[in-house]
């Protein structure tokens, strides 16, 4: 055997016994005569001694050619250490070795194969399986397979059953591209990779499958940045015969499973708040209430006062930021060039320091006095020794930007804690957003979610009213998780294939096995899909996903290790009857 035991689980209760490990080296420490070699493998660092006075000759000096990352056998006793390291799990014993082989050697690595690395993201990502040998690396993967099974662990208690749909499917949209896979056998057609299960979740329901679950990889072609991956992972789930109050408390209950048994923390109450009272209170539909900050409406307490720029204006819309009402002029102006900035897009910014002796100051104390600034302040819940930061605008333009600035300074003021968990349902999203490129509505979720019933009758009359069965799961400002109750009969979901503008014919085309499934039988049914990536990156206290990926892309959707993609032989092409533009 290579090995008895491994690097990590060695300690003086070992001592006086003949052990064999195996590894790569981590370092070595030569003395002339006594060489130190740490001994590492995914459990953990053990050290070796080579000792010109006890070990072999041919040992030892066999020791002195071993480099960094080089795979060895070693075989030897276990004895005291003389210097020990409390540091270290097997910091109290090292091995005098007897036998070495080395199994395989090394070039010397590009990066250093420690848990702080002088390696940049680029050739990290380069020489990814090199990577993985690094402990923050590894750690997070195996963080990721400990949330994975405690998924599985308490969905399987529910009698969910995990069921495996097809990853070459039809094309069909659901708001991003389709990754397509070119089929030899049929000419001209294609597969494409799906961006979700959701139609053949919905056919297990159809099928009586009742409850199911998979930790499934679904596929999207769209632009990249820190937080997505062109593949990703889901936790998806269907039920049938629920209710929305069915499925919260099910996936309630699934992550509070998992704070408590990842993380150690219990959460009692998940608050829920509509998408109204979030967009209206935090900008957004994904808050992050682990602080305050909310939003205070201000139009009519700012407008016709003969300031201009809040009389043009839709909206006026303010937060109190605690604590920084001694901010400088240098900061508060450092402050207003970050709102200008194209990615927040805000023409300027007013501010108000709230004194601790009461009194205001305001770069627009020309048109405002005391008592005016005393009613903004108490609209936004400003108090002493606060500032007040004010935008104005188009109402959502200049709620997303308020929300921007929100996010900033609470990162600034290191009131984002990662070791804190808020999590909250948001209920009540509109059914359908309206595009203004191309003239018509929109699923904001997708075609299949049902409308609440009591909003039907404004389908005809004012559909952007008219309200959806749909939830988020939001984690510390990041969407976790969403779904709907389904439309599961052929009579509604044709009229919703109506209002988003399918012909009869088109509807059918993509969408035909799914109305004929409902003809013979549905049950009312329901889901939810958690993004695995996100969920376990929050939980492992990260703001980005890739570390939790084993082979992740770059944001060019690119995989430079493998580089991928890449171009293919023409015969290829040919037998897949493509023809390069």
């Amino acid at each position: 055997m290579y090995r008895s035991h491994n690097c990590g689980e060695l300690n003086a209760s070992h001592i006086n016994t003949e052990v064999t490990l195996a590894g790569w080296v981590q370092k070595s420490r030569d003395k002339g005569f006594m060489n130190w070699v740490d001994l590492r493998d995914r459990y953990g660092i053990t050290q070796l001694i080579f000792d010109e006075g006890r070990s072999e000759k041919s040992v030892f000096e066999l020791a002195k050619t071993l480099g960094r990352e080089f795979v060895i056998q070693v075989k030897g006793t276990v004895i005291e250490r003389e210097a020990k390291n409390k540091n270290m799990a097997t910091g109290e014993i090292e091995i005098l070795v007897t036998e070495l082989t080395i199994l395989n050697a090394s070039l010397t690595p590009p990066f250093t194969i420690e848990d702080e690395t002088d390696g940049g993201e680029d050739i990290r990502m380069k020489y990814r399986y090199l990577d993985i040998r690094r402990n923050p690396v590894k750690n997070s993967l195996m963080f990721r397979h400990k949330v994975a099974m405690e998924v599985r662990k308490y969905l399987s208690d529910l009698d969910f059953c995990e069921v495996e749909t097809p990853y070459l499917i039809k094309s069909t949209p659901e708001g991003a591209r389709d990754f397509v896979v070119p089929s030899r056998m049929n000419e001209g057609q294609f597969y494409a990779l799906p961006q979700s299960p959701q139609t053949f979740k919905q056919l297990l329901m159809v099928g009586g499958m009742d409850k199911y679950f998979q930790i499934v990889k679904c596929f999207r072609d769209e632009d990249l940045r820190a937080d997505r991956q062109p593949e990703f992972t889901q936790i998806d789930c269907e039920m049938a015969f629920v209710e929305q109050e069915d499925i919260l408390n099910v996936f309630e209950g699934l992550t509070r499973h998992l704070l408590k048994e990842i993380k150690g923390i219990e959460v009692e109450k998940f608050p829920r708040i509509t998408y109204e009272y979030a967009m209206k209170t935090y900008g957004n539909d994904k808050p992050d209430i682990r602080f305050g900050m909310e939003f205070g409406e201000l139009n009519e307490v700012t407008q016709h006062k003969e300031f201009p720029v809040f009389n043009a204006a839709e909206f006026v819309v303010g937060i109190a930021v605690p604590g920084v009402g001694n901010y400088t002029r240098k900061e508060i102006d450092g402050l207003i060039d970050w709102v200008k900035r194209p990615q927040v897009g805000a023409s300027g910014m007013v501010y108000v320091k709230c004194n601790e002796d009461g009194t205001y100051k305001s770069s627009v104390d020309k048109f405002y006095d005391q008592d005016d600034l005393a009613q903004w302040a108490k609209i936004t819940g400003a108090k002493p020794g606060d500032m007040i930061f004010v935008l104005s605008g188009p109402t959502d333009k200049t709620r997303t930007q308020l929300s921007a600035l929100r996010m900033e300074l609470a990162t600034r003021l290191g009131l984002r804690n990662p070791a804190e968990f808020a999590p909250l349902w948001v209920v009540d999203f509109p059914l359908l957003e309206f595009d203004e490129e191309s003239g018509r509505y929109h699923a904001m979720h997708h075609p299949f979610t049902s409308p609440k019933p009591e909003d039907m009758h404004l389908l005809e009359t004012d559909p952007g009213k008219v309200r959806a069965n749909a939830y988020d799961m939001v984690l510390n400002g990041n969407e976790i998780g969403g779904g709907s109750i389904r439309i599961h009969d052929k009579a509604t979901q044709q009229l919703m294939f109506k209002y988003l503008g399918f012909t009869e014919e088109d509807a059918k085309a993509q969408f035909g096995f799914l109305m004929d499934a409902f003809q013979f039988g549905a049950p009312p049914h329901g889901g939810l899909a958690f993004g695995l990536d996100r969920l376990v990156a929050i939980l492992g206290g990260q703001e980005t996903i890739r570390d939790f990926i084993a082979f992740p892309k770059n944001n060019s959707g690119r995989d430079v290790m493998i580089d991928a993609p890449s171009v293919i032989d023409k015969l290829q092409l040919k037998e897949l009857h493509i023809k390069l533009a």
